[in-house]
């Protein structure tokens, strides 16, 4: 008999989260800037999300900045048992659209003070270096995320956008729990790290998971969702939760209709030459 495919992974080898999680990103203003315009709304898909069994949730200090990890805050504090909180430090957001990566020691201190206050919480479960700064050596930039991890301040640590190089240079200062990169069904340029970290039982978090892709799969797409009785993005969420048993999905929405419809994304398990046709 076919075993289901887990819904669940543990970070770390420690935290048991649901792959299927909510990212903060969109319940900011325009370019990410600036308090969200409905935040009463905003506040309804958060409490929503972790109703439904969301209990990992992304933000990140340069989301508005700052406003995102207030309003989960304001939203979800105290937070219910097991829900994991992950932000990130290391970019400057001088305007809508602008992001600047700063990675000097004092700037990602600051940081993470900074999200340990607007987050309510002792202890930060997975922070995230948001790039790495090509200006100052990685060894700086981690400096204080190491005293911070020593401290209790920090649980896990994570990078995003970065290649293997990265990881292991990385690595070679603490100890890293996941990654997150861009990677969807239509953009698959990071193929060699989703498999580097299922090896390594790193969480991969793909950031932007809902983009299905050229024009070209839409067909397939159409023609598999029909089948499931399911949208494009379900299935989407689906194939990246086929794809590897390492993946954590943090689909963001303002919308508690889409909400609901992401979260039945885990409801659908692709055959395999559902995901075979997908994937060429």
């Amino acid at each position: 008999m076919k075993t289901k495919q887990s819904l669940t992974f543990k970070l770390g080898g420690q935290l048991e989260i649901n792959r299927l999680g909510y990212g903060g990103m969109q319940l900011t203003g325009t370019g990410v800037f600036g308090d969200v315009a409905d935040r009463e709304n905003a506040k309804k898909v958060l409490q929503k999300a972790v109703e439904q069994g969301v209990n990992f949730i992304d933000t990140a200090e340069a989301y508005g900045p700052k406003t995102n990890e207030v309003l989960i805050a304001d939203a979800l504090y105290p937070y219910k048992k097991d829900v994991v909180i992950a932000t990130k430090g290391g970019f400057e957001r001088p305007g809508p659209g602008q992001w600047i990566a700063n990675g000097t020691p004092a700037f990602i201190r600051e940081n993470i003070e900074g999200s340990l206050k607007r987050l309510k919480v002792d202890t930060i479960d997975l922070w995230q270096l948001h790039r790495f700064d090509p200006k100052v050596p990685v060894e700086e930039t981690l400096a204080p995320v190491v005293e911070a991890v020593k401290a209790g301040k920090i649980r896990y640590v994570g990078l995003s956008e970065v290649n293997i190089t990265q990881i292991e240079q990385a690595e070679k200062i603490l100890p890293i729990v996941s990654v997150q990169n861009l990677y969807n069904l239509g953009n698959r340029q990071w193929e060699e790290v989703v498999d580097y970290t299922a090896k390594r039982n790193m969480a991969f978090i793909p950031w932007y998971p809902l983009a299905s892709g050229p024009d070209k799969l839409a067909d397939k797409i159409n023609k598999i969702a029909a089948k499931h009785g399911a949208v494009t993005s379900q299935i989407a969420l689906a194939w990246l939760l086929k794809r590897s048993a390492n993946i954590l999905l943090i689909p963001g929405t303002k919308s508690l209709e889409h909400l609901k419809e992401n979260m039945a994304a885990a409801n659908i398990e692709l055959s395999e030459e559902e995901f075979t046709e997908l994937s060429k």
